[in-house]
């Protein structure tokens, strides 16, 4: 069951990204553009989430298990540290430069883009030497 749900929640935040037009980079990119032709609709797709977001962890902090019966672990950590920020400028970066975050990216991947699959290839290159740098690390 797991698996099937995990497929379904998936498939309809695929549909969603396709829907709103955020698994196009152009369109990521107009958000953007700033001095140019500045597209305001990501703002509206990201508070829509945040709203949807608000509403889920408020009705979970409540919760000991999820509505399938698996313990629910929400984050507890509130720390900011260098790992995090070095994290979020290089999403930032990546981001700005391809028009791609991860859940678009895969969502176009599967809609056959090329750019997609260039973004992906580069992505999950960056998460194995992440993994090869973090065992490294003391």
């Amino acid at each position: 069951m797991p698996v099937l749900t995990a497929l379904l929640a998936g498939l309809v935040f695929g549909i969603g990204l396709v829907v709103s037009g955020m698994a196009d980079p152009a369109k990521v990119l107009a958000f953007l553009d700033l001095a140019g032709r500045w597209d305001p609709s990501l703002a509206l797709v990201m508070a829509g989430a945040i709203a949807v977001g608000l509403a889920a962890f408020a009705v979970a902090r409540r919760r000991t298990t999820s509505w399938l019966g698996a313990p629910l672990r929400l984050p507890t950590s509130r720390h900011i540290d260098t790992r995090l920020v070095a994290g979020s400028v290089l999403f930032g970066i990546g981001w700005g430069i391809a028009g791609f975050c991860p859940g678009p990216a895969l969502t176009a991947l599967g809609m056959g883009e090329a750019k997609a699959a260039v973004f992906v290839l580069a992505m999950i290159a960056g998460m194995g030497v992440f993994e090869l740098l973090d065992r490294r690390a003391p």
